[in-house]
């Protein structure tokens, strides 16, 4: 693939969270009017960003090959990147979850964690637009804790609905299905806490 003049890394950066954040607001519609038809539409919909996403990895990988010089250090872009890329893949593979673990009804407070997924992956969108702007933002920081408060939020969150789930459910198979989904859940809730780190270690490393 020839190398484009002028790529702008930051911008590819962007719409890697700007994908995850649409996934996550489809995938939170979702929840809050679930059926199995509309699961087939919503994954549908999550897998093509997720597709787009990786067009967008692709791209840049091949830059920060060919590149002699970038914005940033070109690890850094790779790491930010993967981690964005992670936030897709993980909501992404929660609709897969829920179609190989044939969930038919969705238990009490699913609608807040995805949620929260919502608020986290718009924190890290929101940060990323920013980014650019690292060495005279005045608001980057205050955008990274922000995202790091949902994720504290979400670590609550998640350990009642486990604990609901432990107390409350006499179905072994529904414990064991709904502790797998609580789990992706809180993974991605990581992974977007992880992104808006990474994005603190670069500002630091840069200024």
């Amino acid at each position: 693939m020839a190398r484009k003049k002028g790529f702008d890394y930051f911008a590819a950066m962007e719409q890697l969270a700007t994908n995850g954040h649409l996934a996550a607001k489809r995938f939170s519609l979702l929840i809050n009017d679930y059926s199995e038809r509309a699961l087939t539409e919503a994954a549908a919909e999550i897998h093509a960003l997720e597709k787009e996403g990786d067009k967008v990895i692709a791209e840049l990988t091949n830059e920060l090959y060919d590149s002699f010089i970038t914005p940033i250090d070109r690890e850094d872009i790779l790491v930010i990147s993967e981690r964005l890329d992670d936030i897709l893949d993980g909501i992404m593979g929660l609709t897969y979850l829920f179609e190989n673990l044939v969930i038919t009804k969705i238990r009490p407070e699913t609608n807040l964690f995805a949620g929260m997924i919502v608020q986290a992956t718009q924190g890290v969108e929101t940060a990323l637009k920013e980014f650019p702007k690292f060495k005279n933002s005045k608001t980057l920081r205050q955008m990274i804790n922000d995202v790091n408060t949902i994720e504290s939020e979400a670590d609550r969150l998640y350990s009642k609905m486990k604990k609901a789930l432990f107390t409350d459910e006499t179905d072994v198979l529904e414990i064991i299905k709904w502790k797998d989904v609580y789990d992706r859940f809180e993974s991605i809730i990581n992974d977007t806490e992880s992104a808006v780190d990474i994005i603190d270690g670069m500002v630091i490393k840069n200024t």
